[in-house]
């Protein structure tokens, strides 16, 4: 698929309440966002990319690195409850009203700061006319058939999925999302949510690349993963 098919949206919205101001924070000396902005950069052209923010302190921070943010998302779609579907559909909107017609929405969270081009890159070869989204996972520590449980209707706990393993080694591989690269078919996102896909492709990352920051411990582990890449 030609590259000019791809439109990127990057979501950054301005309250944080685990982790405040987090997306302009400085991470290693550098805005948080900026490390997902400088990978998107290596493989696409800036006219395919936005970022959806409601907060005039992010667009400052982004526009100081050369890259125009074209709009503040409004009130309703920046609160705690706000779907990142319809963040999505609004930028995918003024896209098209802008002439831009994709056929791949790239969505990258600014929080998984130490997913790379070549992550990026990678993912976009799995995509093809058939799939309805080629996802970012890792694989989790917390398997469901090993160490998670659910309490029944007596109280009791059993395990979230039932089978006969003794070792963790055991158990099929399970993975969780690790927000750093979705890869979504603009006909199936208009037709139906993301929670709706069936027809979905697994990109896997290492644990370090994956990191998510979501609390203050989050942000402390990224720092000292921050300095160990930078000095590398």
């Amino acid at each position: 698929m030609r590259k000019e098919k791809y439109l990127v949206i990057i979501p950054a919205r301005g309250g944080s309440k685990g982790v405040p101001g987090k997306n302009i924070k400085p991470l290693a000396g550098k805005p948080l966002i900026y490390y997902t902005l400088e990978a998107a950069r290596q493989v696409f052209n800036d006219e395919q990319i936005i970022i959806s923010t409601d907060s005039n302190e992010i667009k400052e921070c982004v526009e100081k690195s050369g890259l125009k943010v074209p709009f503040l998302r409004p009130n309703d779609l920046a609160t705690d409850t706000a779907e990142s579907y319809e963040v999505i559909l609004h930028a995918l909107q003024f896209a098209e009203n802008n002439g831009i017609k994709p056929e791949v929405v790239v969505l990258l969270q600014a929080t998984t700061p130490f997913r790379t081009a070549q992550h990026i890159r990678e993912a976009m070869q799995l995509f093809n006319g058939q799939t309805e989204m080629v996802v970012s996972v890792k694989e989790t520590n917390a398997n469901p058939y090993y160490v998670l449980f659910e309490e029944n209707n007596q109280g009791w706990l059993e395990k979230s999925k039932n089978g006969n393993f003794v070792t963790r080694q055991q158990c099929p591989k399970v993975y969780e999302y690790n927000g750093g690269i979705y890869l979504i078919n603009v006909v199936a996102l208009k037709e139906k949510s993301l929670s709706k896909f069936t027809r979905i492709k697994k990109y896997v990352m290492d644990e370090f690349s994956s990191h998510d920051i979501d609390t203050m411990l989050d942000w402390e582990i990224a720092e000292v993963i921050a300095s160990k890449f930078k000095n590398t």
